[in-house]
């Protein structure tokens, strides 16, 4: 089984097939955050870290960290938000930026292994991020779109992984090393999205034999309830062969469906996890009170008189 390691200074998380469900938190990302935006631009960065340990305490393996705002400094802010959120928590960190400056101010930070989201198949981005990867020793997301644009065919998608995969190993990245991403579209814009991204997973594991990742909020973008479908889909895909997401771990239908799947996945052995998480404790004083009755009444002696009595 391929099994992705990354790291904090101090934590080891290990993504895999006959492993749990790692759940990257996806609030640390100012796109679409207007406010958050600001903030960071500033130099406010107390949302930061109230989001940071807001997702680690609701369970979070890992988070992911942007600082993709228009006009700013990204590099800049990119490695400070790293090095803030690696004081605050000790969970690895997928550092997250379309510009190649930020990426490696964000590796020259960080403590540890982390996971760089991301590289696509496009030529130029392959030459320059494969590098910066192997220098740092880090593990990386592989995007399944190139310089073509984002196929709806699932097919040409896969091939886009598949040459990823290739050149990451050209630079000396070993394919445990890369984690692809299939692209999930929005399953109100194409109906059989989810379809796809099953199928994609599916042949990632046994004909790559790579872990994989995506945005899992994407699925449900534009419809009501979107908990209640990311939910639903995490599942599916984890049983098709999906082996970490980011996605939002405050969002309870999400932490439990995920939760849910590692039982039924058998990475959550004997269902300890979920027992200690949801298991009700006996009411207080209930016992006690009906062990009391029955001794008053006479008629049915505790296990302990029985056993004494034999």
């Amino acid at each position: 089984m391929t099994r992705t390691v990354v790291s904090s200074a101090t934590r080891e998380v290990v993504i895999g097939f006959d492993r749990p469900f790692v759940i990257i938190g996806e609030r640390i990302n100012p796109t679409g955050r207007k406010l958050l935006a600001a903030e960071m631009k500033a130099g406010d960065f107390s949302r930061v870290e109230r989001d940071a340990v807001a997702q680690v305490e609701a369970g979070a393996n890992m988070l992911d960290v942007n600082a993709g705002i228009p006009l700013a400094d990204e590099p800049a802010i990119l490695a400070s938000t790293i090095r803030l959120v690696q004081s605050l928590v000790d969970v690895p960190l997928s550092i997250d930026s379309s510009i190649v400056e930020a990426l490696e101010a964000g590796l020259a930070a960080y403590q540890g292994k982390p996971l760089v989201n991301s590289v696509t198949g496009e030529e130029e981005r392959l030459e320059r991020v494969l590098p910066l990867v192997k220098k740092y020793g880090a593990a990386v997301v592989a995007i399944s779109n190139d310089d073509t644009g984002i196929s709806e065919d699932p097919d040409v998608r896969f091939a886009v992984a598949k040459r990823i995969v290739e050149r990451a190993a050209d630079h000396g990245i070993p394919r445990e090393d890369v984690v692809v991403d299939p692209l999930v579209m929005p399953i109100g814009a194409m109906r059989t999205a989810g379809r796809q991204v099953f199928g994609i997973v599916r042949r990632l594991r046994d004909e790559l034999g790579v872990n994989s990742t995506c945005g899992a909020s994407n699925v449900s973008f534009g419809l009501p309830n979107r908990e209640g479908i990311n939910g639903a889909f995490l599942p599916m895909a984890i049983a098709s062969g999906l082996t970490s997401a980011i996605t939002n771990p405050l969002l309870t239908d999400v932490k439990r469906a995920v939760m849910a799947a590692d039982v039924l996945m058998g990475n959550d052995p004997d269902a300890g996890r979920w027992i200690r998480t949801y298991r009700e404790p006996p009411a207080e004083g209930m016992a006690g009170r009906r062990v009391n009755r029955r001794r008053a009444g006479g008629s049915r002696p505790s296990l302990g008189e029985s056993a004494a009595a034999s």
